[in-house]
């Protein structure tokens, strides 16, 4: 058994707590990408925003404008300013994780998700709103599912677990629609929906495979 859970599934939810769910889910869903006026506020990535342009590099007939990164950058010089890049995104995520969990929203999502994780992943609910936050964005996810387990949410082994579903198709509905768009021509009559509702599939398979094996060949209590 996987000792004391260390946070219990029977919680008190203030009113509010769902209110603030839903609108957490909302928000880190990719929803309300392209919605209307202020509403696009109510979307992770259009709170992010982007960066700023350095200038443009000419290739050919055309010209590359390249953010506050440049162009053509290489080796550890490039590698350490886009994992500067990250840090904004990173910092968003944890920031609207503390507000939703200040006002009730992670217990919220202990008491209405747990009966859907716990079968699916052997995780408690409180991981559904990373969970939802991992089809969106990797780097907000890696550091969300850190807090969990930090704040006594989920044990180390569900950590590898949770892990194992977000490593396998990373970021799926953004790189899917991104970089899987250049292959939708040559998909032929398969609905655009079935190679990411099997690629979403595989997550929850390859997450219990890594279940299946700590509970059969690990265990060390926590």
């Amino acid at each position: 058994m996987e000792s004391q859970n260390l946070k219990q599934e029977e919680v008190k939810v203030k009113w509010y707590g769902y209110l603030v769910l839903f609108l957490g889910i909302l928000f880190f869903s990719g929803l309300m990408k392209d919605a209307p006026g202020p509403l696009k506020a109510l979307d992770f990535n259009n709170v992010l925003g982007s960066f700023g342009k350095l200038g443009t590099l000419s290739e050919g007939a055309g010209t590359l404008a390249g953010n506050f990164r440049g162009t053509a950058g290489t080796g550890p010089r490039d590698g350490w300013l886009y994992g500067l890049s990250l840090v904004p995104g990173v910092m968003l995520a944890l920031g609207a994780v503390k507000v939703i969990d200040h006002l009730d929203g992670m217990k919220a999502a202990q008491k209405l998700l747990s009966p859907l994780m716990r079968p699916l992943m052997g995780l408690p609910g409180s991981c559904g709103l990373t969970l939802i936050a991992s089809l969106q964005s990797t780097d907000a996810a890696a550091s969300m599912t850190k807090g969990l387990c930090d704040d006594g949410y989920i044990t180390e082994k569900q950590k590898a677990v949770f892990c194992a579903f977000q490593f396998s198709g990373a970021s799926a509905i953004t790189n899917f629609f991104a970089s899987g768009a250049a292959l939708f021509p040559f998909i032929g009559d398969i609905p655009i929906f079935k190679p990411l509702a099997l690629i979403l599939i595989m997550k929850f398979v390859g997450a219990n495979v890594l279940r299946f094996y700590l509970n059969k060949f690990d265990k060390e209590d926590e």
